[in-house]
């Protein structure tokens, strides 16, 4: 704690220094006041805990140093001094909030005892103050909590009160992106504080276990929404950001309506299960409707099953690709438990096996036992993890009914490609998914072609994001996103090198050419 010591005298500030043993006792002395308004100037300005001063001092006296202080707000501890014994000053000083009046020549044990009671009354204070911030705080949480779940009593609170006045709000929630691992989730809450500069823009609650961010204002929502789209849509891999996912509600624009964003961000918390690959943020905007499209009567048709089992028979890898690709878009929107979907595509992946296997009864390749469908199925955390298994168990399937020539192969390689651009492509992937040994592929593909893999896939990416740079739908840096380049610049370099200008140039030349 700190010591303010004041007297008009230097040997007794002095003796009063080399008394006790300060340090021992807990205290520093922090200055010395000559005078009584020094003494005031110090006491403001340093804001120490403890105040070991002289009543009779030029400019102010001891009294007028403490009803000054008082009337500021001090909070410390006064310890008057003198060489009068007048019970009036006393009186005067005890009506001031002083604790303790001692007199001078300063008895030793006295004013050790005067100062370790003040010692015990300034850790006393100290608690109770923590406390009362912790139950304020405590209550705080509550009325968030009530706000959020819409679960408020009336009188509406007072958004000054509670520090929640704002034009704008929007919730968000956050936890780890990989939903297997144990480690502690990185503190977005605190990630976001520090990028709006510490500003009172944001609060924090814990609800059942979900990280909750109740952004304020227009200059948090711009923050947190640069974040989301720069840096945490495509984080940079071994950061903090790459940890997590997130999603977010609308902005609403009273303290009433917040709970709408909280009930946005929690459905699609639920709805992770249709992310993409690395997808890392769901927001309000990914939400299908709220009348699913499609009903839930289509669960017990079997048409999917049909489809997919005769474009198997026939090889027409295109069409079993479109064919997964509407199922996917079907389950998005059609509002079913996530159990259930799981369910039904268990149902579709045991149908197609056993249609395949009654029309080619002698196939030679094993495929997985019904048990062992059901159990990789839920085991699967993504609906893209399952149809991926589902695409390549049918590639089994196609292989097992009969090999294709190698040009029809590679037609479908290439309508593949060219469906598929946008998506992280790698030979050894294509390869295995059409059953190919990836450098044989490659060889082929360069002498039926003219160009290799890589080159030909640039080649594609940079035709679709022509057609995209030909309006203004999308800046130049979410049209590298959409036709499969993470690095910008690395989309600037491969668009020069194929057309010559840049995007930019590009879209101002088309521009000029419409006009």
């Amino acid at each position: 704690m700190k010591l303010l010591i004041a007297d008009d005298e230097i040997d007794v500030r002095e003796g009063i220094r080399c008394l006790l043993d300060w340090a021992s006792l807990g205290f520093t002395i922090c200055g010395e006041g000559k005078n009584g308004q020094d003494t005031l100037d110090q006491i403001r300005r340093l804001q120490p805990d403890v105040v070991l001063m002289d009543i009779r001092m030029p400019h102010l006296n001891g009294l007028e140093v403490v009803r000054h202080a008082k009337e500021e707000g001090f909070s410390g501890i006064f310890i008057i001094i003198s060489g009068f014994s007048d019970f009036s000053f006393a009186q005067e000083a005890m009506r001031f909030g002083v604790t303790c009046y001692l007199t001078k020549p300063i008895d030793e044990e006295e004013l050790e005892k005067a100062v370790q009671n003040a010692r015990r009354l300034l850790t006393e204070e100290q608690g109770k103050l923590e406390k009362l911030v912790h139950y304020r705080e405590r209550a705080r949480e509550s009325v968030l909590y009530d706000i959020l779940t819409n679960q408020i009593a009336f009188p509406f609170p007072d958004c000054h009160d509670l520090q929640l006045d704002a034009s704008v709000y929007q919730v968000v929630l956050y936890t780890n992106y990989n939903h297997e691992s144990f480690q502690t989730t990185w503190d977005f809450a605190e990630i976001l504080r520090l990028a709006n500069h510490n500003h009172n823009s944001l609060d924090y609650i814990r609800i059942e276990n979900q990280n909750v961010i109740i952004l304020k204002g227009d200059f948090a929502l711009r923050r947190f929404e640069e974040l989301a789209d720069h840096y945490i849509s495509q984080p940079q891999k071994g950061s903090p950001l790459d940890t997590l996912f997130l999603t977010y509600g609308r902005p609403v624009c009273s303290l009433k309506q917040i709970y709408i964003s909280y009930n946005d961000a929690q459905k699609l918390m639920k709805r992770r299960f249709f992310c993409r690959f690395n997808q890392h943020v769901l927001c309000y905007k990914d939400m299908p409707d709220e009348t699913p499209p499609y009903g839930t009567g289509f669960i017990m048709e079997n048409t999917y099953s049909q489809r997919l089992s005769d474009y198997i028979q026939s090889g027409n890898r295109q069409m079993v690709l479109d064919v997964l690709e509407q199922l996917r878009q079907t389950l998005y929107c059609s509002g079913l438990e996530i159990s259930s979907i799981r369910h039904y595509l268990e149902d579709i992946l045991i149908q197609v096996k056993s249609s395949v296997i009654y029309a080619y009864g002698n196939l030679e390749t094993q495929f997985p036992n019904h048990a062992a469908i059901i159990h990789t199925i839920e085991e699967k955390y993504y609906l893209y993890e399952i149809l991926e298994f589902f695409t390549l168990q049918f590639e089994m399937y196609m292989n097992a009914i009969g090999s294709p020539t190698r040009d029809s192969v590679l037609d479908n390689i290439l309508q593949y490609i060219r469906h598929n651009y946008q998506e992280d492509l790698k030979l050894s992937t294509i390869a295995e998914l059409f059953g190919y040994n990836s450098s044989y592929l490659g060889k082929i593909f360069t002498r039926t072609t003219g160009k290799n893999f890589n080159a030909y896939l640039d080649e594609v990416r940079i035709e679709n994001s022509r057609r995209l740079l030909k309006n203004d739908n999308y800046k130049v840096y979410e049209i590298a996103q959409l036709v499969g380049y993470s690095n910008v610049d690395y989309f600037h370099k491969k668009f020069r090198k194929h057309t010559g200008i840049s995007p930019v140039e590009y879209r101002k030349t088309h521009a000029r050419a419409d006009i």
